[in-house]
């Protein structure tokens, strides 16, 4: 039998993991542990070759016991140690979004911010692992050196759990290595989808398919660019109550200048777009005359926002302003193609 890394080594590389092969014959047992728990592998089809699924932690020992059989030959069993050297120059996840145990809508994505740019995006991409209770097809995009995003071709089933694990430890990427693996699991919710028609001034708030909530709002007045209100697939991504909101690009005693403290605010863009409290009621169901937020009854809004969850899609129609999709997490703008020419896979061949 022949292990790689070499039994006894105490600067082993990571990057390959480990390997074990049966000479002439196959194996029927490998077992190899780390800290007290099991590796991760799998034999190859002829049972010959068994390998780890993923990279090596650095700095960490292994112990390998394996067995392989031979036809008219007692089995034979073969146990050791391998350690794996540490390693400098090291990267690794910095914040994730969903964060751990966070129960989120349907329309989430998963956000993984790294603590430095990645010169290797296609091998990370390759580390990274999403196990759906529910699975749905789903791809990862790089917006950019130091983030990569997932998103699910269709919205994520409804109450299930998500466990999203980066397999960086050992990872070589370019002149850095990953420096520890990151794993976390978030819940998804009911499915609860927001429609509002700027045309009509109504907005809907379905829960599993059942109307849950009609709301009279006001949308952006449209006179300017930053004042109308985006069409879209939105999602909704922080709130508070209240938030202080101020003019763009104007200051105090230009003409249209405000300064606010809205109630019950609920984030679905990053261009300034809320939907949140107003007590400007003889508007609403009437006529658009917000800066670019959609505003309903204080009642109503303090209800959205006791009920939403990050995640939730918001879908506006009726405006000629699109939401793109990098303006917050507009991501479900692009056409699921599109967004899938964003891996690092998509232009890279699989090793």
């Amino acid at each position: 039998m022949r292990v790689w890394p070499p039994f006894d080594s105490v600067q082993a590389r990571t990057d390959r993991g480990l390997v074990v092969t049966a000479q002439g014959g196959t194996l029927s047992q490998v077992l190899v542990t780390q800290g007290g728990e099991p590796v991760p592998g799998r034999l190859d089809p002829s049972r010959t070759t068994w390998r780890t699924d993923w990279t090596l932690k650095p700095a960490s020992e292994y112990t390998v016991t394996a067995t392989a059989v031979r036809e008219g030959a007692p089995a034979a069993v073969t146990m050791g140690r391998v350690r794996t050297r540490a390693l400098s120059r090291t990267f690794q996840v910095a914040a994730t979004t969903p964060l751990p145990g966070e129960t989120v809508g349907t329309g989430m994505p998963i956000i993984l911010d790294f603590d430095r740019a990645v010169p290797d995006r296609a091998a990370v991409e390759r580390a990274l692992e999403v196990t759906a209770e529910r699975p749905v097809e789903g791809a990862w995009r790089w917006v950019s050196d130091t983030r990569v995003v997932y998103r699910t071709r269709a919205y994520w089933a409804p109450r299930q759990t998500v466990t999203v694990t980066a397999h960086l430890a050992g990872l070589r990427a370019g002149g850095l290595y990953g420096g520890a693996d990151t794993t976390f699991s978030f819940t998804v919710g009911r499915h609860q989808l927001s429609t509002v028609d700027t045309r009509t001034h109504q907005m809907v708030v379905t829960r599993d398919g059942i109307p849950v909530q009609r709301m009279p709002i006001s949308a952006g007045m449209a006179t300017t660019h930053e004042y109308t209100t985006t069409s879209g697939i939105h999602l909704t991504m922080e709130k508070g109550n209240p938030v202080r909101m101020i003019s763009p690009g104007r200051e105090e005693g230009d003409p249209g200048y405000y300064d606010l403290m809205i109630d019950h605010a609920v984030r679905i863009s990053d261009s300034g777009e809320y939907v949140h409290a107003k007590d400007n009621v003889w508007a609403q169901g009437r006529e658009n005359v917000s800066h670019g937020c959609v505003n309903a009854r204080p009642d109503q809004a303090a209800w959205f926002y006791a009920n939403s969850l990050r995640g939730d899609p918001v879908v506006i129609t009726g405006t000629d302003r699109l939401l793109e999709w990098d303006n917050g997490w507009g991501f479900w703008q692009l056409p699921w193609e599109k967004w899938r020419q964003g891996s690092a896979l998509a232009r890279v061949p699989e090793r």
